[in-house]
C-alpha cells in the first residue's frame, strides 16, 4: 500500500462505527439484561415464544431487520410521521438509524449471556444476602449482579463486535452517506464497488484488528475468571 494511500484515508467511517457500536451495545446491554433477568429468574405463560422473537435478528437476513425497522420508524409509517411532523427529525438516512439497526442486531447476544448468567447465579447465596437485611435491589447490586456478570460481559463484547460489524440493516435505514452515515462496512462495500482495491483491503485489516482484539480480550477475561 502506497503512503499517498494512508495520507488520504479518511477515518470518519472508522470513528461513526466506534461511535454506533458503542450506543448501540449500550442499548442492547440495557434491554438485554432486563430482558435475561426476566425470562431467567420470572418466566410467565409465552414467555419462552416472546423470548424467541427478541432472538430472531440472530438468524433473520439483516435485510429483513431494516426493512421492519422502515415499516416502523419509516416517513410513511404513525411513528415515524409524528417524529418528522412534531420535530422535524427521522430515524432514515441519520446515523442514529444505524445505532437502532446495530442494536437489534446485537440484542440477542446480550440476551442470551445474560439470561443464561442469572440462571446460573446460585439461589442460596442470594437468600443468604436477603436474611442479612438486604432489599432485593440490594442483593442484585451486591450479589446476583456481581456474580452473573461475567457473562454479561462475554455477551456484550460480542455484542460489540456484532454491531462494529452490521450492515445490511443499517445500509436500509441509514443508507450509506459519505460523512454522513458511512460506517467501516459500507465504506469497504463503497471501495470494493469502485475497484478501490488497495483501500478496502485497508479497512478490512482495521475492521479485523479491531474485532480479533475484542475475541481477545473476551477470551483473556473468561479465562482469567
Amino acid at each position: 500500500m502506497t503512503s499517498a494511500l494512508f495520507e488520504s484515508f479518511d477515518a470518519f467511517p472508522l470513528v461513526l462505527s466506534l461511535k454506533v457500536a458503542t450506543l448501540a451495545t449500550l442499548l442492547a446491554l440495557a434491554a438485554g439484561m432486563g430482558l435475561g433477568w426476566l425470562f431467567a429468574r420470572k418466566p410467565f405463560p409465552g414467555s419462552g415464544v416472546i423470548e424467541a422473537l427478541f432472538m430472531l435478528p440472530l438468524v433473520l437476513p439483516p435485510t429483513v431487520i431494516g426493512y421492519g425497522i422502515l415499516l416502523a420508524a419509516g416517513r410513511r409509517s404513525p411513528l415515524g410521521q409524528w417524529l418528522y411532523e412534531s420535530f422535524g427529525y427521522t430515524l432514515i438516512f441519520n446515523w442514529h438509524g444505524a445505532v437502532v439497526a446495530s442494536a437489534l442486531v446485537a440484542l440477542p447476544l446480550v440476551l442470551k449471556s445474560a439470561g443464561a448468567a442469572f440462571a446460573g447465579v446460585d439461589r442460596t447465596l442470594e437468600a443468604a444476602a436477603s436474611t442479612l437485611g438486604q432489599s432485593r435491589w440490594s442483593v442484585f447490586l451486591r450479589v446476583t449482579l456481581p456474580l452473573a456478570w461475567p457473562g454479561i460481559l462475554a455477551g456484550t463484547l460480542l455484542a460489540f463486535a456484532r454491531a462494529m460489524g452490521e450492515f445490511g440493516a443499517s445500509l436500509m435505514v441509514a443508507g450509506s452517506i459519505p460523512n454522513r452515515t458511512q460506517t467501516l462496512s459500507m465504506a469497504i462495500y463503497d471501495a470494493a464497488q469502485a475497484g478501490q482495491d488497495e483501500l478496502a483491503m485497508l479497512l478490512v485489516l482495521i475492521a479485523s484488528a479491531i474485532s480479533v482484539a475484542i475475541l481477545l480480550a473476551c477470551n483473556r477475561y473468561l479465562s482469567f475468571r
